[in-house]
C-alpha cells in the first residue's frame, strides 16, 4: 500500500541513492559521455554543471532511463536499472521548456502521471490538491498552460513531478526560460522543496551561481568527462583544474614558475607575470616546474596608498583599466605590466573610489593563492 500524507500528498521513504558506473555515450564518432563515475546518496541535491556541450543533459538522460548507454551501468541503490524504462524507475522530470499538455488544465497535467500508474480517483484528488497546496497553485488548478506566467507553468511542472512520489527527482535547466528576477525565487523554493521532502535530485545547469546555490555536490563536467566533484565551496575555493578554476566565478590565473622555497617562512617563491609571487607552502610542487597561481578577485586588496610591508603577501604596482559598478560590488582590473589583474570590492560605497587610470597598489595574501601545475 501507498503511504503518502494527506497534507501534501507526498510520502519520504522511497527515496534512493544513484550510481553511474564508467559510462560512456557515443552518437556516430562523437563521444557524449567519456567513462563517467558518479555517486548521489539518498537525498542529495547534486548539480551537473558545465559548458553546452559537456554531457551533462546526455548524462541525466542516462540516469533517467531516455538513453540506454553505450557502454556502463547505472545503478538505483543496489539494483541495476540500466536496461529499464523511465516508468519503471519511477523518476521525476522536469524539462527546460515546462513540457505541459497545453490542452489540459493545470489539474490534469498534475494528474497525468497518477492516472497512468491507475491510482484510484480519490487518491488523486488528495495528491494533486496536496501538492498544489505545497507550491501555492492551488488557485490556478482550473486554468490552462496557456494562461500562466513561466514561473507558475514551471511550479505546475515541478508538481506533475513529485505528485507520482519519485524516488529520484532529475530537473534539466529548469529555470533558464524564466526573467532573472523569477528565477532566483524559483530556485529557492526548489531548494526548500527538496529539503522538505529530501527527494534524490540531480539538476542539470551551466549557470554558476545556480549550481552554488542549489547544491549539496556539484559535478564540474568538461568535454563528457567529470573535472571534479565538490561541495559549492571546494569547487569554489579548492579547484582541481584549470577548467573548475575558470569555469567556476571570477578568477585570476598568473603563470609562473617555482624558483624555490623559503623554508624558514614557509613559502614558495614563484617568478610570475606580475613578478615574484609568495605563495603559502602547504602545497606539493617541484623546484623549476611551470606553475599556474589561482586567485579570486575578493581575495585581494587594493588601495592608492602602498601598504606596509609584510612576510606573507606579494605586493605589486598597477593602474586601473576598467571600473564596473554592479551595485553591492565595485569590480576593476588592474594593469601590472602586460597582465590584468581582476578585483572584486563589496560594500563600494564604504571603499575607497577608484577611476581608470589611477595608480594602486595590489596586495595579495600568500595564503590565498592557489598553485595549479596545468
Amino acid at each position: 500500500m501507498v503511504l503518502y500524507d494527506k497534507r501534501d500528498g507526498l510520502k519520504g521513504d522511497n527515496m534512493v541513492s544513484v550510481r553511474v558506473e564508467d559510462v560512456w555515450m557515443l552518437f556516430g564518432n562523437v563521444k557524449a559521455l567519456q567513462g563517467v563515475d558518479l555517486e548521489v546518496r539518498e537525498g542529495e541535491m547534486v548539480t551537473l554543471l558545465g559548458p553546452s556541450g559537456c554531457g551533462k543533459t546526455t548524462l541525466l538522460r542516462v540516469i533517467s532511463g531516455l538513453y540506454k548507454p553505450t557502454k556502463g551501468k547505472v545503478y538505483f541503490d543496489s539494483e541495476d536499472v540500466t536496461d529499464k524504462n523511465p516508468w519503471e524507475r519511477n523518476v521525476g522530470l522536469v524539462f527546460q521548456d515546462y513540457a505541459l499538455w497545453p490542452h489540459l488544465t493545470v489539474y490534469d497535467n498534475i494528474a497525468y502521471g497518477l492516472r497512468l500508474r491507475k491510482v484510484e480517483q480519490r487518491e488523486i484528488k488528495e495528491r494533486v490538491r496536496g501538492v498544489a497546496r505545497l507550491l501555492g497553485i492551488e488557485e490556478l488548478l482550473d486554468r490552462y498552460p496557456h494562461q500562466l506566467s513561466g514561473g507558475q507553468q514551471q511550479r505546475v511542472a515541478l508538481a506533475r513531478a513529485i505528485v507520482i512520489n519519485p524516488s529520484v527527482m532529475l530537473l534539466d535547466e529548469p529555470l533558464s526560460n524564466l526573467d532573472a528576477k523569477i528565477r532566483i525565487n524559483v530556485r529557492t523554493e526548489i531548494r526548500k522543496l527538496q529539503k522538505k521532502l529530501n527527494i534524490t535530485s540531480i539538476y542539470v545547469t551551466h549557470d554558476q551561481e545556480e549550481a552554488l546555490v542549489l547544491s549539496d555536490r556539484i559535478v564540474v563536467m568538461n568535454h563528457g568527462r567529470v573535472e571534479q566533484i565538490g561541495t559549492p565551496f571546494e569547487i569554489y575555493y579548492h579547484p582541481k583544474t584549470l577548467f573548475v578554476a575558470d569555469f567556476v566565478g571570477q578568477v585570476n590565473i598568473i603563470k609562473g614558475r617555482i624558483n624555490g622555497m623559503d623554508e624558514s617562512r614557509h613559502l614558495i617563491e614563484v617568478d610570475s607575470e606580475i613578478g615574484r609571487v609568495l605563495v603559502s607552502s602547504d602545497q606539493d610542487v617541484k623546484s623549476s616546474s611551470e606553475v599556474y597561481l589561482i586567485f579570486r578577485p575578493e581575495m585581494v586588496e587594493v588601495s592608492k596608498v602602498k601598504p606596509r610591508e609584510d612576510n606573507e603577501s606579494t605586493i605589486v604596482e598597477g593602474m586601473i583599466d576598467a571600473v564596473q559598478f554592479l551595485g553591492n560590488i565595485l569590480r576593476a582590473d588592474v594593469a601590472v605590466g602586460e597582465k590584468r589583474i581582476r578585483v572584486e570590492l563589496h560594500n563600494p560605497l564604504f571603499r575607497e573610489k577608484f577611476s581608470p587610470q589611477d595608480r594602486v597598489f595590489v596586495r595579495i595574501p600568500a595564503s590565498n593563492i592557489r598553485i595549479l601545475t596545468g
